[in-house]
């Protein structure tokens, strides 16, 4: 039996966006096969898929080989934990009903050997964003969810690929360096970690969600690291023996 010790984080593969969704999503699983090695748990940080509902008797089309891989480390053993983000927070039960894994609809406080970790997707987050923030109600409201899942799938996922296009498009052309580092008063992640660190101590601080490959020491013993994504730097990140590094999978 391998040595099973390391903690492994992933976010933001967006599969369904861009004609390179299913190299992606290739590449993608190529790097879940690495982990089988010696990992103890495998944390998805959301936005795993680019849109997803969960209907009663309809499965979206596509994404089987990243559902297959997560299949086969869950029954390796491989603890999973999956953070809904802004784009997948309408699986609901899916996953679990597919093989062993947590889900987390919100931020968590989870100990691996001995330290704490704040985690979640990292959107809404700071407040930045009062629009989002009110978007965000909506989407979560549970009346709004059942409205939502009379429609016809091939109605739902068509405006919601159309919106996801238009709002990345919009976001870079007001801002083409939106998904750089912002400084740390314009970080909404980092300034909600910071808030939380005024009350309660936390080892590490780790998020998806702003695209970006980021380590920022927060003070008071505490790192913040984002994970990045899977669309333009095939990033993670992996925590052994008291060291959390940002990792780039070879294209």
């Amino acid at each position: 039996m391998p040595d099973r010790e390391k903690i492994y984080f992933v976010t933001d593969a967006h599969l369904g966006a861009g004609s390179d969704s299913l190299q992606r999503e290739t590449t993608l699983c190529s790097l879940l096969e690495t982990f089988k090695a010696d990992a103890a748990q495998v944390v998805f940080l959301g936005d795993m898929f680019d849109f997803w509902f969960t209907y009663r008797f309809v499965v979206p089309k596509g994404h089987v080989r990243l559902l297959g891989k997560m299949a086969e480390l869950a029954d390796a053993g491989i603890q999973l934990h999956f953070f809904i983000g802004n784009h997948d927070m309408w699986l609901f039960d899916y996953l679990p009903s597919l093989m062993p894994i947590t889900m987390h609809t919100d931020l968590e406080v989870l100990t691996f050997d001995g330290r704490r970790f704040l985690l979640g997707h990292g959107d809404g987050l700071g407040h930045l964003d009062r629009r989002y923030d009110f978007i965000r109600l909506i989407f979560r409201s549970r009346v709004n969810q059942f409205l939502f899942s009379l429609l016809p799938p091939a109605l739902t996922f068509g405006v919601a690929h159309a919106w996801s296009r238009h709002s990345r498009r919009s976001h870079i052309k007001k801002n083409p360096t939106i998904f750089d580092y912002q400084g740390d008063d314009r970080e909404g992640i980092v300034i909600y970690c910071r808030q939380r660190l005024q009350t309660e101590h936390f080892d590490y601080c780790v998020f998806g969600h702003r695209h970006s490959p980021i380590v920022r020491d927060l003070g008071q013993g505490c790192t913040y690291v984002n994970v990045g994504d899977w669309l333009g730097h095939r990033s993670y990140a992996v925590y052994h023996q008291g060291s959390l590094q940002l990792c780039h999978f070879p294209a």
